[in-house]
């Protein structure tokens, strides 16, 4: 019959997945259940909103806490729980009795849905209909497929049946805290080890500057945790400690649990080391925050026949694989899938979890992207229509208001210079020689501030996004594209609203005056690079836009000597554009980047800009200036670096930016035209990330590669949040905006900086991933390629190669299962590898064969063969895969 849902607090957190499913409508979320959640989960809480929101599904929200009839006290003796408890029955119970009055023929009933036993029992005595979620759900008999994403709700107290135990117990969290307290334990942030799933590390949170990393290796004090997960450690005696292994480790083996097997290859680990490589080593005794998502992959279906329990792979080597119960292992197969855990008990090899939804063929462009955008956690569902109500009402223009507070320049020569087909334009310029003879430069920016004003839902969705993500074919705007493509985007002769920074300057380029100021430009020109240079170096092109251009790149030309004198870095990193079939969007070609004059033109401006207004907001506002740091490296980081150019007789300084960037100008080779690329590549991996920060929080401001004391983002805020928060402080400074609240609230500003770098973050790790599926999909069609190559690392038992031609890193291997090892000898000194009688060193050019290996679906590879040198006996050890995806961490390189 008819009827209405109503669950308690245990079932909405664990079974959220179910309550999303469009079969189930018509629930009753109460008052008292939405508290618990809040309170519990914040994502899950984030979630059962937006289901109440959906119109679709009928979920009511009922306030029983504000109700006379449903409101109940606490009794003495009785805990919040109970109390909370009984305060659900007593409203499903009036709930069903206000349903009886309503004159129908067909009586509508509520059933309550609750996972605990105790309180089931005392529903039904009370006379409610009353199920667990696995009854109800297995009596849908038309969505069978229902049955999969129910939760496992088995913890530790329900361990799989007959299991022995395999990890020992977690320690409850009041006693870890307490020993947290007296330092018997350390808490940090788990993370698992990509190469290595025996292995992790521990960063412990707080001032151990000692004792930052601790290593924990083995199954049992792994202790089932999972990356991310903040976790309590227990330090190891002293003549217990390891050092991080060398060894490359893969969970793949079969679905049964062997874990004889494991304690083989746990011994693997423990091979003989000297004592300098020894490192603080610890056991997990106990998980304080879980930090699980829903993850992306694909099944390893089981042997046994009609078996329904399967183990899953995710497609992040960082996370177990999980065991989940399923009928539709066979549909599965080949897709891509979203599980989620649920829990991972003593006696189990793997953690328990369910399936969540399927996201289609694996392989597939469409499918792959998607795994591509969620497994770097990137937001990109479709704006809703809250936020899209903030938008301007079209057809949208600048009014007489507008006009009153801002300076009119759309008289000025304004251009922008930006990629071909670029859409979203944020900046502009343009230079002009004045009356005393000196020359006026204008950077002006997209003024997006006007359009997303603080706190309503379009502002609290863009610095959630906190940055556009540009992957191959396609963006993933941060705002919606009426504002990205249109009304901020500075397109040519259209009137725009800008933010504009000015200076004057004399023809050596300092800096005379500078001002900010709110205007209206029209700019006069939308170029490419191409372009600006073509109207720079044409003879017979003397109008004013290209006189415009010819000041400003004869001004930008001195501004780049005088940083590069500074001690300003100029890296490099091999990029590449593909060209895509206009038809099926897939890569015909390849090519990397060439940069022109212009692109130096713009970046030199937009520096100044960037400096210009991190100093005026900085005095303005010191303890909550929103500004941009890159700490210097710790020295050990350049040791690969030293070492590969003293291989090559050459010197690279290092005890200051100056130095290192004097160094890399010298460091040329005649024989070795592509050395100084090499070395410059090699640099960029050394260095720190840059990230945002707030002034009041912080005293180190100076940012390394561009050698400047202080530096922000203000040019490019239709693609980044930073500059929209830069662009409200810059307003206030000026006088032209009005501040609020959380502008001036340092401790705000800190946490959302937090956000903004973690999203910077995954936005590069996701743009790199796409290049390498692209990639791919480029040589799946190629068959085998030879090219050209260089070595970049030298390995124990591989090699590190750059291919220029595509930007394409790879590892060669000399070691492949079920083939006779060749001779290695490493030298870590001289950067070389010697495999049978050949050497291999740094920077060595060498032709390697590529080509794709797609044996392992889910995570296909490129495989590279050394073809030159040719080694003895090369055909029983050439190659083994090479991941395009090592350019994924490049953190993990420098710790090596």
């Amino acid at each position: 019959g008819p009827h209405f849902l109503l669950p308690d607090t245990n079932l909405l957190l664990h079974q959220i997945d179910i309550l999303e499913d469009p079969v189930i409508k018509n629930v009753i979320v109460l008052q008292t259940v939405l508290q618990e959640v809040r309170n519990r989960s914040a994502p899950v809480y984030k979630r059962i909103r937006d289901v109440i929101q959906n119109k679709e599904k009928h979920f009511y929200s009922f306030t029983n806490e504000h109700h006379r009839e449903t409101y109940i006290e606490q009794n003495r003796g009785e805990t919040s729980n109970d109390r909370n408890d009984r305060a659900i029955r007593v409203a499903v119970k009036w709930y069903n009795d206000h349903l009886k009055k309503i004159e129908d023929e067909e009586k509508i009933q509520v059933i309550f849905l609750t996972n605990d036993r105790i309180n089931k029992e005392k529903a039904l005595e009370e006379g409610i209909t009353a199920y667990t979620c696995e009854e109800y759900i297995k009596s849908l008999t038309a969505n069978p497929e229902l049955v999969d994403r129910l939760a496992c709700v088995s913890d530790e107290g329900k361990e799989i049946e007959g299991g022995k135990i395999i990890f020992p117990e977690h320690i409850p969290l009041s006693k870890l805290q307490q020993g947290i307290k007296s330092g018997i334990y350390l808490q940090g942030t788990y993370r698992a080890n990509r190469e290595n799933y025996l292995e992790a590390t521990v960063w412990v949170h707080g001032d151990a500057e000692e004792n930052k990393e601790i290593i924990v290796q083995g199954l049992k004090h792994l202790n089932r945790a999972i990356h991310e997960d903040i976790v309590a450690v227990e330090l190891l005696a002293k003549d217990e400690w390891v050092a991080p292994s060398s060894v490359v480790l893969q969970d793949d083996g079969p679905n049964e649990e062997n874990i004889e097997n494991e304690e083989e290859k746990e011994n693997i680990l423990k091979t003989s080391v000297n004592k300098d490589m020894l490192r603080p080593t610890g056991r997990v005794v106990g998980i304080i925050k879980r930090n699980w998502r829903p993850y992306c992959g694909m099944l390893s279906k089981s042997q046994i026949k009609e078996a329904r329990r399967h183990l899953f792979t995710p497609a992040d080597r960082r996370i177990p694989r999980i065991r989940i119960e399923t009928r539709q292992a066979d549909t599965l197969e080949g897709q891509r899938i979203i599980v989620a855990i649920d829990g991972w008990p003593r006696n189990s090899r793997y953690p328990n979890g369910h399936f969540v939804k399927n996201l289609g063929s694996a392989g597939d462009k469409e499918t792959e992207t998607e795994v591509l955008l969620l497994e770097h956690d990137v937001p990109h569902q479709a704006f809703s229509q809250a936020v899209l109500s903030f938008l301007p009402k079209m057809p949208w223009s600048i009014t007489e208001e507008d006009m009153k507070h801002r300076e009119d320049l759309r008289h000025l020569n304004v251009c922008s210079v930006d990629p071909p087909g670029c859409t979203d334009i944020d900046d502009a310029l343009h230079c002009r020689e004045i009356e005393n003879g000196n020359l006026e430069v204008g950077v002006h920016i997209a003024d997006v501030s006007h359009f997303i004003r603080p706190g309503n839902a379009l502002d609290e969705e863009s610095v959630k996004r906190g940055t556009t993500v540009y992957l191959c074919e396609k963006r993933i705007d941060m705002v919606p594209e009426l504002l990205s493509s249109n009304l901020c985007s500075l397109r040519s002769n259209v009137d725009r609203l800008a933010f504009s920074c000015i200076w004057e300057m004399n023809h050596k380029a300092e800096i005379l005056k500078t001002r900010f100021t709110k205007s209206i430009i029209n700019s006069k020109a939308s170029l490419t690079y191409a372009e600006a240079q073509m109207r720079i170096d044409s003879a017979t092109m003397n109008d004013d836009i290209t006189t415009s251009l010819r000041g400003l790149n004869k001004l930008a030309k001195i501004l780049k000597k005088k940083r590069i004198d500074n001690g300003a870095l100029i890296l490099a990193s091999p990029e590449v554009r593909f060209h895509m079939d206009s038809e099926t969007h897939d890569p015909i070609d390849l090519q990397t980047k060439e940069l022109k004059e212009t692109n130096s033109m713009v970046e030199e401006f937009m520096l100044l800009a960037n400096v210009s207004v991190a100093q005026k907001i900085y005095d303005e506002f010191p303890e909550f200036a929103l500004l941009r740091k890159h700490p210097a490296p710790p020295p050990s980081n350049y040791d690969i670096l030293v070492k590969a150019a003293k291989s090559k007789n050459l010197e690279i300084k290092t005890d200051s930016a100056k130095a290192l960037a004097e160094s890399l100008d010298k460091a040329e080779s005649p024989t070795l035209p592509y050395l100084n690329t090499l070395l410059r590549i090699l640099t960029t991996r050394c260095m720190m990330q840059a990230v945002y920060f707030c002034s009041g929080m912080d005293n180190d401001f100076h940012h390394y590669g561009l050698a400047s004391p202080i530096y922000t983002h203000f040019t490019s805020p239709i693609r980044r949040y930073a500059d929209i928060i830069v662009h409200r402080l810059l307003a206030v400074a000026i006088g032209a905006d009005r501040t609020y609240p959380e502008l001036t609230d340092k401790h705000k500003l800190a946490e959302m900086c937090k956000n903004l770098n973690y999203r910077h973050k995954m936005a590069q790790y996701a743009q790199r991933a796409s290049v390498a599926f692209h990639t791919q999909l480029f040589f799946k069609t190629k068959g085998v390629v030879n090219e050209d190559a260089y070595i970049l690392f030298v390995r124990k038992n591989a090699v590190v190669v750059l291919i220029p031609k595509y930007g394409l890193e790879g590892t060669v291997f000399f070691e492949e299962k079920d083939k006779p090892t060749p001779k290695l000898e490493y030298n870590s000194e001289v950067p070389s590898l010697t495999v049978e009688d050949t050497t291999l060193h740094i920077f060595d050019k060498v032709k390697v064969n590529i080509m794709l290996d797609d044996s392992n679906i889910q995570h296909q590879k490129m495989r590279m063969v050394l073809v030159e040198p040719k080694i003895l006996g090369n055909d029983t050890c050439a190659s083994l895969s090479a991941e395009a995806s090592s350019k994924d961490e490049p953190e993990k390189k420098k710790k090596k």
